[in-house]
Protein backbone atom coordinates (compact mmCIF):
# COMPACT_ATOMS: atom_id res chain seq x y z
CA UNK A 1 0.00 0.00 0.00
CA UNK A 2 1.30 3.37 -0.72
CA UNK A 3 2.05 5.57 2.19
CA UNK A 4 2.89 9.00 0.66
CA UNK A 5 3.47 10.74 -2.25
CA UNK A 6 5.05 14.22 -1.99
CA UNK A 7 6.07 16.66 -4.44
CA UNK A 8 8.05 19.40 -3.95
CA UNK A 9 9.74 22.39 -6.27
CA UNK A 10 12.28 20.08 -7.82
CA UNK A 11 11.98 16.13 -6.76
CA UNK A 12 8.64 13.68 -6.75
CA UNK A 13 9.05 11.32 -3.36
CA UNK A 14 6.33 8.14 -3.54
CA UNK A 15 7.13 5.92 -0.52
CA UNK A 16 5.95 2.85 -1.02
CA UNK A 17 7.24 0.20 1.99
CA UNK A 18 9.76 -1.04 1.51
CA UNK A 19 10.53 1.04 -1.08
CA UNK A 20 10.72 4.90 -1.57
CA UNK A 21 11.27 6.49 -5.18
CA UNK A 22 12.54 9.60 -5.31
CA UNK A 23 12.22 11.01 -9.17
CA UNK A 24 13.85 14.22 -10.60
CA UNK A 25 11.83 16.61 -11.50
CA UNK A 26 13.25 20.05 -12.83
CA UNK A 27 12.70 20.04 -16.60
CA UNK A 28 13.81 19.83 -19.06
CA UNK A 29 17.23 17.65 -18.43
CA UNK A 30 16.79 17.87 -14.31
CA UNK A 31 19.70 19.82 -13.59
CA UNK A 32 20.85 20.02 -9.82
CA UNK A 33 20.34 23.25 -8.68
CA UNK A 34 20.68 24.30 -5.09
CA UNK A 35 16.96 24.03 -4.31
CA UNK A 36 17.01 20.31 -5.23
CA UNK A 37 20.48 19.79 -3.89
CA UNK A 38 18.42 21.19 -0.78
CA UNK A 39 14.87 18.88 -1.18
CA UNK A 40 17.51 15.80 -1.82
CA UNK A 41 19.02 16.35 1.82
CA UNK A 42 15.59 16.59 3.20
CA UNK A 43 14.25 13.41 1.18
CA UNK A 44 17.61 11.23 2.29
CA UNK A 45 16.77 12.24 6.30
CA UNK A 46 13.63 11.83 5.89
CA UNK A 47 13.91 8.26 4.03
CA UNK A 48 16.55 7.25 6.40
CA UNK A 49 14.80 7.56 9.51
CA UNK A 50 11.95 5.21 8.43
CA UNK A 51 12.69 1.71 9.72
CA UNK A 52 10.53 -0.08 7.05
CA UNK A 53 11.89 1.08 3.99
CA UNK A 54 15.06 -1.07 2.62
CA UNK A 55 15.55 0.61 -0.75
CA UNK A 56 15.35 3.82 -2.66
CA UNK A 57 15.37 3.94 -6.49
CA UNK A 58 16.43 7.03 -8.09
CA UNK A 59 14.65 7.80 -11.76
CA UNK A 60 14.90 11.38 -13.75
CA UNK A 61 11.72 12.19 -15.35
CA UNK A 62 11.24 13.04 -18.76
CA UNK A 63 14.25 12.60 -21.23
CA UNK A 64 17.12 12.84 -18.98
CA UNK A 65 17.70 11.52 -15.39
CA UNK A 66 20.19 14.76 -15.47
CA UNK A 67 22.21 16.51 -16.78
CA UNK A 68 24.60 18.23 -13.92
CA UNK A 69 24.93 20.43 -11.65
CA UNK A 70 23.05 24.24 -12.19
CA UNK A 71 26.50 25.95 -14.03
CA UNK A 72 25.36 28.85 -12.32
CA UNK A 73 25.89 28.09 -9.28
CA UNK A 74 29.57 27.66 -9.57
CA UNK A 75 30.32 31.15 -9.72
CA UNK A 76 32.59 32.68 -7.09
CA UNK A 77 29.48 33.78 -5.15
CA UNK A 78 28.04 30.55 -4.90
CA UNK A 79 30.09 27.71 -5.16
CA UNK A 80 31.28 27.19 -2.20
CA UNK A 81 27.59 26.89 -0.39
CA UNK A 82 27.42 24.68 -3.44
CA UNK A 83 30.14 22.34 -3.74
CA UNK A 84 28.56 21.82 0.34
CA UNK A 85 24.54 21.12 -0.42
CA UNK A 86 25.42 18.59 -3.04
CA UNK A 87 28.30 16.77 -1.34
CA UNK A 88 26.13 16.09 1.53
CA UNK A 89 23.61 14.44 -0.60
CA UNK A 90 26.55 12.40 -1.63
CA UNK A 91 27.64 11.45 1.39
CA UNK A 92 24.13 10.84 3.17
CA UNK A 93 23.48 8.49 -0.11
CA UNK A 94 26.59 7.18 0.49
CA UNK A 95 26.32 6.85 4.65
CA UNK A 96 22.28 5.71 4.14
CA UNK A 97 21.71 1.87 5.59
CA UNK A 98 19.23 1.55 2.68
CA UNK A 99 20.36 0.25 -0.93
CA UNK A 100 20.36 2.79 -2.94
CA UNK A 101 19.18 1.77 -6.82
CA UNK A 102 19.61 4.10 -9.60
CA UNK A 103 17.44 4.43 -13.33
CA UNK A 104 19.74 5.66 -15.80
CA UNK A 105 18.29 7.18 -19.21
CA UNK A 106 19.55 9.84 -21.55
CA UNK A 107 21.60 12.32 -20.48
CA UNK A 108 23.70 11.51 -17.33
CA UNK A 109 26.50 14.30 -16.75
CA UNK A 110 28.45 15.67 -13.96
CA UNK A 111 27.02 16.07 -11.20
CA UNK A 112 24.26 14.17 -12.59
CA UNK A 113 26.76 11.10 -13.34
CA UNK A 114 28.39 11.48 -9.86
CA UNK A 115 24.78 11.00 -8.42
CA UNK A 116 24.29 7.96 -9.99
CA UNK A 117 27.62 6.27 -9.29
CA UNK A 118 27.41 6.72 -5.67
CA UNK A 119 24.04 4.41 -5.71
CA UNK A 120 25.26 1.10 -5.11
CA UNK A 121 23.08 -0.72 -8.18
CA UNK A 122 22.57 1.46 -11.31
CA UNK A 123 21.17 0.21 -14.04
CA UNK A 124 21.25 2.48 -17.31
CA UNK A 125 19.75 2.28 -20.69
CA UNK A 126 22.42 1.61 -23.53
CA UNK A 127 21.82 4.82 -24.96
CA UNK A 128 22.48 6.78 -22.20
CA UNK A 129 24.88 9.14 -21.75
CA UNK A 130 27.50 9.45 -19.40
CA UNK A 131 30.19 12.03 -18.72
CA UNK A 132 32.14 14.51 -16.57
CA UNK A 133 31.97 17.85 -18.77
CA UNK A 134 33.63 20.22 -16.42
CA UNK A 135 36.88 20.37 -17.75
CA UNK A 136 35.50 21.95 -20.77
CA UNK A 137 34.44 24.71 -18.13
CA UNK A 138 37.69 25.13 -16.56
CA UNK A 139 36.42 22.91 -13.93
CA UNK A 140 36.53 19.67 -12.02
CA UNK A 141 34.11 16.87 -10.88
CA UNK A 142 34.95 16.43 -7.11
CA UNK A 143 32.84 13.30 -6.32
CA UNK A 144 34.40 12.01 -9.96
CA UNK A 145 38.08 12.80 -8.91
CA UNK A 146 37.62 10.95 -5.23
CA UNK A 147 35.57 8.01 -6.44
CA UNK A 148 35.80 7.08 -10.23
CA UNK A 149 39.13 5.60 -10.28
CA UNK A 150 37.42 3.04 -7.95
CA UNK A 151 34.98 1.95 -9.92
CA UNK A 152 36.49 2.22 -13.60
CA UNK A 153 40.18 1.95 -12.76
CA UNK A 154 42.92 5.07 -13.05
CA UNK A 155 43.45 5.57 -16.44
CA UNK A 156 39.82 5.28 -17.28
CA UNK A 157 38.90 7.48 -14.62
CA UNK A 158 41.83 9.80 -15.61
CA UNK A 159 40.24 10.13 -19.30
CA UNK A 160 37.26 10.85 -18.85
CA UNK A 161 37.76 13.83 -16.31
CA UNK A 162 40.65 15.01 -17.87
CA UNK A 163 39.39 15.24 -21.69
CA UNK A 164 35.42 15.51 -20.57
CA UNK A 165 34.64 12.70 -23.26
CA UNK A 166 31.00 11.59 -23.20
CA UNK A 167 30.21 8.06 -23.54
CA UNK A 168 27.72 5.56 -23.92
CA UNK A 169 25.55 3.64 -21.47
CA UNK A 170 27.00 0.37 -22.99
CA UNK A 171 30.13 1.82 -22.32
CA UNK A 172 29.71 2.90 -19.06
CA UNK A 173 28.25 -0.42 -18.00
CA UNK A 174 31.35 -2.14 -19.68
CA UNK A 175 34.09 -0.57 -17.98
CA UNK A 176 32.07 -0.76 -14.04
CA UNK A 177 31.05 2.73 -13.77
CA UNK A 178 26.74 1.56 -13.90
CA UNK A 179 26.14 -2.53 -13.11
CA UNK A 180 23.79 -3.20 -16.30
CA UNK A 181 23.46 -1.60 -19.61
CA UNK A 182 19.62 -2.32 -20.86
CA UNK A 183 17.83 -1.65 -24.15
CA UNK A 184 15.89 1.12 -23.64
CA UNK A 185 12.55 -0.14 -23.93
CA UNK A 186 13.48 -2.92 -20.74
CA UNK A 187 14.94 -0.69 -18.58
CA UNK A 188 12.14 -0.07 -16.30
CA UNK A 189 11.19 -3.89 -15.96
CA UNK A 190 14.86 -4.76 -15.08
CA UNK A 191 14.52 -2.19 -12.27
CA UNK A 192 11.44 -3.33 -11.24
CA UNK A 193 12.71 -6.80 -10.93
CA UNK A 194 15.71 -5.63 -9.04
CA UNK A 195 13.72 -3.89 -6.71
CA UNK A 196 11.39 -6.36 -6.21
CA UNK A 197 13.97 -9.01 -5.17
CA UNK A 198 15.60 -6.53 -2.78
CA UNK A 199 12.42 -6.30 -1.12
CA UNK A 200 12.54 -9.65 -0.49
CA UNK A 201 15.80 -9.34 1.22
CA UNK A 202 16.05 -8.75 5.13
CA UNK A 203 16.11 -5.37 5.49
CA UNK A 204 18.45 -5.51 8.83
CA UNK A 205 20.70 -8.06 6.96
CA UNK A 206 20.82 -5.61 4.02
CA UNK A 207 21.84 -2.60 6.08
CA UNK A 208 24.63 -4.73 8.33
CA UNK A 209 25.98 -6.38 4.72
CA UNK A 210 26.01 -2.51 2.88
CA UNK A 211 27.94 -1.09 6.19
CA UNK A 212 30.70 -3.57 6.17
CA UNK A 213 30.99 -4.12 2.38
CA UNK A 214 32.13 0.09 1.67
CA UNK A 215 33.62 -0.11 5.48
CA UNK A 216 37.10 0.46 3.53
CA UNK A 217 36.21 3.22 1.04
CA UNK A 218 33.80 5.32 3.21
CA UNK A 219 37.77 6.46 5.10
CA UNK A 220 39.13 7.16 2.13
CA UNK A 221 36.56 8.76 0.13
CA UNK A 222 35.56 10.96 3.47
CA UNK A 223 39.05 12.41 3.03
CA UNK A 224 39.54 12.70 -0.32
CA UNK A 225 36.56 14.31 -1.23
CA UNK A 226 37.64 17.13 1.76
CA UNK A 227 40.64 17.36 -0.21
CA UNK A 228 39.15 17.48 -3.71
CA UNK A 229 36.73 20.52 -2.29
CA UNK A 230 39.50 22.41 -0.69
CA UNK A 231 41.89 22.35 -4.11
CA UNK A 232 38.50 23.06 -6.08
CA UNK A 233 37.61 26.25 -3.44
CA UNK A 234 41.37 27.38 -2.73
CA UNK A 235 43.26 26.97 -6.33
CA UNK A 236 41.08 26.35 -9.11
CA UNK A 237 38.51 29.04 -8.19
CA UNK A 238 41.18 31.27 -7.99
CA UNK A 239 42.37 30.67 -11.74
CA UNK A 240 40.84 33.47 -14.41
CA UNK A 241 40.16 30.37 -16.19
CA UNK A 242 37.79 28.66 -14.14
CA UNK A 243 36.12 32.20 -14.07
CA UNK A 244 36.12 32.71 -17.40
CA UNK A 245 34.81 28.90 -18.34
CA UNK A 246 31.67 29.53 -16.32
CA UNK A 247 31.24 32.90 -17.84
CA UNK A 248 31.59 31.73 -21.39
CA UNK A 249 29.05 29.16 -20.70
CA UNK A 250 26.53 31.17 -18.89
CA UNK A 251 27.06 34.04 -21.84
CA UNK A 252 26.87 30.96 -24.69
CA UNK A 253 30.08 31.30 -26.29
CA UNK A 254 33.42 29.52 -26.81
CA UNK A 255 36.10 30.35 -23.33
CA UNK A 256 39.41 32.03 -24.38
CA UNK A 257 41.92 30.46 -21.97
CA UNK A 258 44.45 32.24 -20.68
CA UNK A 259 46.41 29.42 -18.93
CA UNK A 260 46.26 30.78 -15.77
Amino acid sequence: MQLSTVATQRISVEITPPVAHIVLTNPPLNVLDIPMMEELARALAEIEERPKISAILFTGQGKAFSAGVDVAAHTPDKVDGMLQKFHAVIRALLASRKVTVAAVHGHCLGGGAELAMACDVVYTTESAQWGFPEIKLGCYPPVACTALAALVGQKRAAELILTGRTISGAEAAEIGMATRAIADEQLENAVAECVQHLCQLSSAALAVAKKAFYAWDSMHFDKGLARAEKIYLEELMNTADAQEGIRAFLEKREPKWAGK
